[in-house]
């Protein structure tokens, strides 16, 4: 029963959130997503661009070790 009871009240919580978010119809059904999407420094509209930057960032900063390994093995 414990449960049941904190699910409830957060749906109470969200509930009243939505009366008084001031976005008119309440919250949108994927409120969590909607808002942190809003926030992000980069756009999310296009997936393949989003892909090549999150590789290039991600990959970036793996490569740079060996990089940086091969660099010194290669200087005389």
């Amino acid at each position: 029963m414990s449960l049941r009871n904190g699910v409830m009240q957060v749906r109470n919580i969200m509930t009243s959130a939505g009366r008084q978010s001031g976005i008119p119809g309440g919250l949108p059904a994927s409120y969590p997503y909607y808002f942190s999407l809003q926030s992000l420094p980069f756009s999310v509209k296009n997936r393949y661009k989003l892909t090549i930057g999150f590789i290039l960032f991600f990959g970036s900063g793996l490569a740079t070790p060996f990089w940086l390994v091969r660099h010194q093995l290669l200087k005389k």
